[in-house]
């Protein structure tokens, strides 16, 4: 498999620091209110990079973090009267219900910021034995001109950053452009022991301890938007490198961004839009397919027209898989023949192909093309009636190529009895060409929520 690499700025192949493991590292949301659309890019785009080495066979260790204090937590809180802890933990349920409906799985390790306040001291101790950190003031802050590598992920010069950087009134920091490792107490605020007084994380350092406490010194893959490229994992770099000598991450994995009708998401031009307001006018299965239908690093625009089409793609997939649960309830009890060994062995090559698309940096646009160019071939090969082990396989393989993905096309339908006797009786009817009959039973169905539809296969109920 090759990554397109941000910190070399090209396509590598994949060697994980561990034969046969993978180490994940993706940054997670801020948890003081629900998540907005372009959060849900990233959670996707790495749930699936998470799925896919988990379908080649290796075993993935997944950390994405929930940030649970910052200035925007206290904020809320303080808005709302609440402790900052109730809060995050109302907005850490929130997050998985819409994750849960976008399909996202759920993380090895989902660690807290205040549940590792100990390893970030610990890694902040680290930096000031390396000269890398400063107390100041109950205050510590990161040196950035003790780091010689300080902008090699995201190209920035250093000279041009301090012509416009500026020290805010109350801070304590030597130079600029150097940021917050601890906060000193301030009134209003939850605060944590440590060496320099009461006080409590910044929020770069948490992603450093956390990330190294678990996956260790070295890890393979750390991902999030381009939005994070630049303060937030540059400064990781500094941090981790700083304290432990070693090199932090091996591949770097920024996802596009998303607009909104063309337009840059901004609550000023009130196209802000959270995941939970999304779900109330689109199926967020859908949104999902519609996210995966570009390469992960170019940028998306989320317009309702071309949600649509994916809600009609999704619709075909929903179909293929209707047709091939048919097509076994109905197909034949006999082993298969050439033609069927011959069709089935040749779906390989969709398999092949899909794998190639994800192998190129996670190509999940031509991966998806690979699958509608089976289901196309599948649906004209089952329009006939095949063997039910025939189309088992038909629908096997369509099942294991969406579940990479994370695309759940099937469609649990339990038919009362009352419904599956008047199918029956409606095949009866029909066979003894009483056509009279048989639409009176159809239009039973149609009164109960359901209209049946005559194939090749037998007859198909469907929910109206």
């Amino acid at each position: 498999m090759k990554i397109y690499n941000t910190m070399t700025q090209k396509k590598e192949e994949f060697k994980p620091v561990q034969e046969g493991k993978v180490s994940i590292y993706a940054c997670g949301p801020t948890v003081y209110n629900f998540f907005h659309i372009g959060n849900a890019r990233p959670f996707i785009v790495f749930d699936v990079l998470r799925r896919y080495f988990e379908y080649r066979g290796y075993d993935v260790t997944f950390v994405q973090n929930f940030t649970d204090i910052d200035d925007k937590m206290i904020n809320r809180a303080n808005e709302e009267g609440i402790t900052v802890a109730k809060l995050a933990k109302r907005f850490i349920k929130e997050y998985y219900t819409d994750a849960d409906a976008l399909g996202i799985k759920r993380a090895t390790y989902s660690p807290l910021a205040t549940h590792h306040i100990e390893d970030i001291i610990s890694t902040i101790e680290k930096l000031i034995e390396n000269g890398h950190a400063y107390e100041a003031g109950g205050d510590v802050y990161y040196s950035v001109k003790s780091f010689e590598d300080y902008g090699k992920l995201s190209g920035q010069d250093i000279e041009k950053l301090e012509s416009g950087a500026r020290i805010t009134p109350g801070e304590q920091k030597r130079e600029p452009l150097d940021f917050a490792l601890w906060k000193a107490q301030k009134p209003n605020e939850p605060a944590w022991k440590s060496p320099w007084g009461m006080g409590r994380p910044g929020w770069h350092i948490e992603c450093s301890a956390m990330s190294n406490k678990i996956l260790g010194e070295t890890f393979d893959i750390h991902g999030g938007g381009q939005d994070l490229i630049f303060p937030h994992h540059e400064n990781e770099i500094a941090q981790s490198e700083g304290a432990s000598g070693k090199p932090f991450v091996n591949y770097w994995m920024h996802n596009g961004y998303i607009n909104i009708d063309n337009q840059k998401m901004s609550k000023s031009l009130g196209n802000f839009f959270t995941v939970r307001e999304i779900s109330e006018e689109f199926d967020l299965k859908v949104v999902r397919l519609f996210m995966l239908s570009a390469h992960y690093r170019s940028p998306v625009n989320f317009a309702r027209d071309l949600i649509e089409q994916s809600k009609h793609g999704f619709a075909r997939l929903q179909n293929a898989y209707e047709n091939m649960v048919e097509s076994i309830n109905n197909g034949l009890d006999k082993d298969m023949d050439t033609d069927e060994q011959e069709f089935c062995n040749g779906l390989d090559k969709y398999r092949q192909a899909f794998i190639d698309a994800m192998d190129d940096d996670l190509n999940t646009a031509d991966a998806l093309g690979a699958i509608y160019e089976m289901v196309r071939a599948i649906n004209t090969f089952l329009s006939s009636q095949r063997s039910k082990q025939a189309a088992q396989l038909c629908l096997d393989i369509m099942l294991e190529l969406c579940e990479v993905l994370g695309i759940d096309v099937r469609i649990e339908q339990e038919l009362s009895a009352e419904v599956i006797e008047l199918v029956k009786r409606r095949q009866e009817v029909r066979a003894a060409k009483d056509w009279a009959a048989a639409d009176a039973i159809r239009d039973e169905l149609k009164a109960l929520g359901y209209v049946v539809e005559d194939t090749p296969n037998g007859p198909k109920v469907k929910s109206i």
